[in-house]
């Protein structure tokens, strides 16, 4: 099954189809709870109220509070390379609506950067679900929500079969497929067809990259990576990285922070024991920590 979510594709695929209506119920009633939690372009959401209420001890609901947490462990895990107060750098590059609204302006004027406050910023007690943000911290989950989303979909419906969740190229896997492992195309540019193809046994797999999601500011291409310490979008080594990792979101942090890392990220991800494909922005692939051969890419 393929779906369209927050301006992305999702793919939804089952061991035994016969479970598939049910599957589909489930799918959309997690994507809805994920939106009226953690949609920072929804004035109505949860991430929305909280961002708005700055300085303030807001409580939250049990999802939100579980994104905040996996978002603050992810920033701890790549030592704030991916980085959730980086909702001000990213408007003032102009991403403060969905993407397919962004996109279709007109040039953005250039804006001053603005550096990430860092996860300090944030105070979360996960167990009485109460959090403060200091003042001007504003929160943008989307390098570890839509990850987590696919994590909660795929162990909800993993006890009826083997289940693989996607959306945006962030990919949760659980058991097999019908005819054995799952097989995940990897795409650096987001065209599909001639993608590399690895097989996927379980856990998560992700990919972020500084070429798909573009827009001008002034005259230059801006894209949805930005370095923290510096409110820019990143501009390391790498144009693409692709993490496997035991779970969606752990894969989703470090192939965001991969871009921001640079020619660091493959000591940084192999120090971590999980796996990567990562590309030059000239085009040469890097394989790091025992990541899987591939098939030759596929013709279209």
């Amino acid at each position: 099954m393929r779906f369209a979510v927050w301006g992305l594709t999702g793919t939804l695929a089952l061991e035994d189809e016969a479970g598939a209506p049910e599957a589909q119920r489930t799918l959309w009633r997690w994507l809805d709870a994920f939106d009226r939690a953690c949609n920072r372009f929804d004035p109505a959401s949860e991430l929305s109220a909280l961002n708005a209420h700055a300085g303030q001890d807001v409580t939250v609901s049990p999802l939100l509070a579980q994104a905040l947490e996996v978002a603050l462990r992810a920033a701890d895990a790549t030592d704030g390379a991916c980085d959730p107060t980086v909702e001000p750098a990213l408007g003032a590059l102009g991403y403060d609506a969905d993407f397919d609204v962004v996109r279709q302006r007109p040039d953005h004027a250039a804006r001053p950067p603005v550096a990430a406050l860092g996860p300090g910023a944030v105070t979360l007690d996960a167990r009485a679900r109460r959090v403060r943000l200091a003042p001007g911290c504003r929160l943008d989950l989307g390098a570890t929500a839509k990850a987590l989303a696919c994590d909660v979909i795929a162990d909800a419906l993993a006890p009826t079969g083997g289940v693989l969740v996607e959306i945006g190229g962030d990919v949760a896997v659980r058991g097999a497929g019908p005819d054995g492992p799952w097989v995940v195309g990897v795409a650096d540019t987001g065209s599909p067809g001639r993608e590399p193809r690895v097989y996927a046994h379980g856990g998560g797999l992700a990919t972020s990259s500084t070429r798909v999601r573009t827009w001008r500011v002034g005259d230059e291409v801006a894209h949805h990576v930005v370095d923290p310490r510096t409110g820019r979008p990143a501009a390391g080594t790498y144009a693409t990285a692709t993490v496997a990792a035991p779970t969606c979101w752990q894969a989703n942090a470090f192939a965001t922070a991969a871009l921001v890392w640079g020619a660091g990220a493959p000591e940084r991800i192999a120090r971590a024991g999980w796996a990567a494909r990562l590309v030059t922005r000239e085009g040469t692939v890097a394989a790091v920590g025992g990541w899987p051969v591939e098939e030759p890419a596929c013709s279209p």
